[in-house]
């Protein structure tokens, strides 16, 4: 049994499980900085622009990998707490496969409607030939994008946490080199932006693959690659999907509502856009650190409720939140402090790192409330608790947000908009604690 799941050291298994996801995640924000910084370097406000507009797109891409990787991660994390290792290699083969038809189809149907999601994502006539540039490259990878990272959940539920690492670093790594030759060098702009995304991806995704080769040959059953090893069933479907699509739903809401965000600040310009973007991509750093943090905790969660180990569970929930809160607060202070300096790193005009730093203020206020939510959300995805997982979903990204956002911007304006994120997230984890409370 993976001994990480194991350690009774609560302090010590959430940082062994947490720190590793968190790395990773710090390095895709690397990446997403870097891809902004490079493009930035064109001293072009639409090209800035058109890379914001896509990353709702990308994000739906990854969410579809969620809903067999982080379903999955859910059902074989519980089905190791049971000691049942040959379900767990049974459901990990089939995600595989499921993730690659997945990605197949989104390639083929992405490349077929390029225009029309072009539109949708909010591209207009200053910016739309560079996002469908940024797009087209996209879709060219979907297939390398959903397998990444849907690995990486399924090798952390498996214990292969450092592999699991090691791959979305690699390919982050991949991803930001590339970014330099095509853009800082070629100058292929927006293009080169995506396909260094896309060849990061294929890197990390072969890495992956080769992980599961290697596992295979050492009879590890818990990650079969073969062929042979493909026999999903209705009850496995089901308690995949049943968890993955609230997983998905997470990314796909927020892709929409980051779509609604995004038409509403395109009313006032390119450079409303390209300031908001830069904010948002800085704002990243704690969100992705907390989703790291909740989604390296998860699978142990799970582990722990399979093993009925109901205090021990517990306690790592708890720690986990106070962890999150205080990296959140922390983040809080530094970019209030530091907006200017860091805006400056992307921009040259006063006006735009001014506009830039203010935005960066008011959404990095909503940071220590992510320990509870993102906390919250894998606690009942790691339980099977899909309708709880859901729930939260569909308040921070339909129900809250972007009502949210249409009401603040008939009131403030831009301003109002850009209040949306902190005000929706501080009502939401309010709600997340007394329905953990109700639960527990």
């Amino acid at each position: 049994m993976p001994s990480v799941f194991e350690e009774k050291n609560i302090s010590k298994a959430i940082m062994r499980v947490g720190l590793p996801a968190m790395l990773g995640q710090l390095t895709t924000l690397i990446y997403n900085i870097a891809d902004t910084f490079f493009v930035s370097l064109t001293k072009e406000p639409a090209m800035i622009a058109a890379v914001t507009l896509c990353a709702p797109i990308l994000l739906i891409i990854m969410s579809i990998a969620c809903i067999f990787g982080m379903g999955g991660s859910s059902v074989i994390a519980r089905l190791l707490g049971e000691e049942k290792e040959e379900q767990s290699g049974q459901t990990m083969n089939f995600c595989v496969y499921a993730m690659a038809t997945a990605g197949v189809a989104a390639l083929v149907l992405g490349l077929i409607f390029l225009q029309p999601l072009a539109a949708i994502s909010g591209a207009d006539a200053d910016n739309i030939v560079y996002t469908c540039e940024y797009l087209k490259w996209i879709f060219a990878g979907a297939p390398f994008i959903m397998l990444a990272n849907g690995f990486v959940h399924l090798f952390r539920s498996a214990g292969l946490i450092k592999e699991g690492t090691i791959g979305l670093v690699l390919g982050n790594v991949i991803n930001m080199i590339l970014d330099y030759i095509f853009i800082a060098i070629l100058g292929w702009g927006t293009a080169g932006a995506a396909l260094a995304t896309s060849l990061g991806f294929v890197c990390a995704a072969l890495y992956y693959i080769v992980c599961m080769i290697r596992e295979e040959h050492r009879g590890n059953p818990l990650v079969p690659l073969s062929p042979a090893h493909f026999s999903p069933n209705a009850a496995m479907i089901r308690s995949v999907v049943s968890i993955g699509i609230p997983g998905a739903l997470i990314t796909v809401l927020m892709s929409v509502s980051n779509i609604v965000l995004n038409n509403y600040i395109s009313i006032y310009g390119s450079d409303a856009v390209a300031s908001y973007g830069i904010a948002y991509k800085l704002d990243m750093i704690p969100i992705l650190l907390s989703v790291g943090l909740s989604q390296g905790v998860t699978p142990l969660v799970g582990y722990c409720y399979g093993g009925n180990e109901k205090k021990r569970m517990s306690d790592i929930v708890k720690y986990t939140v106070i962890y999150g809160i205080l990296m959140g607060a922390v983040f809080t202070v530094s970019f209030i402090l530091l907006g200017k300096p860091l805006a400056s790193i992307f921009l040259q005009d006063s006006d735009l790192i001014e506009q830039t730093a203010y935005f960066l203020t008011v959404l990095c206020l909503s940071a220590p409330m992510l320990g509870v939510i993102n906390t919250m959300t894998g606690y009942f995805q790691a339980l099977g608790k899909a309708l709880k997982s859901l729930t939260i979903t569909l308040l921070r990204n339909a129900v809250l947000f972007i009502p949210g956002v249409i009401l603040l911007n008939y009131f403030w304006k831009l301003d109002g908009v850009i209040a949306a994120q902190p005000a929706v997230e501080t009502i939401l984890a309010v709600i997340c604690i007394l329905m953990y409370i109700k639960d527990s």
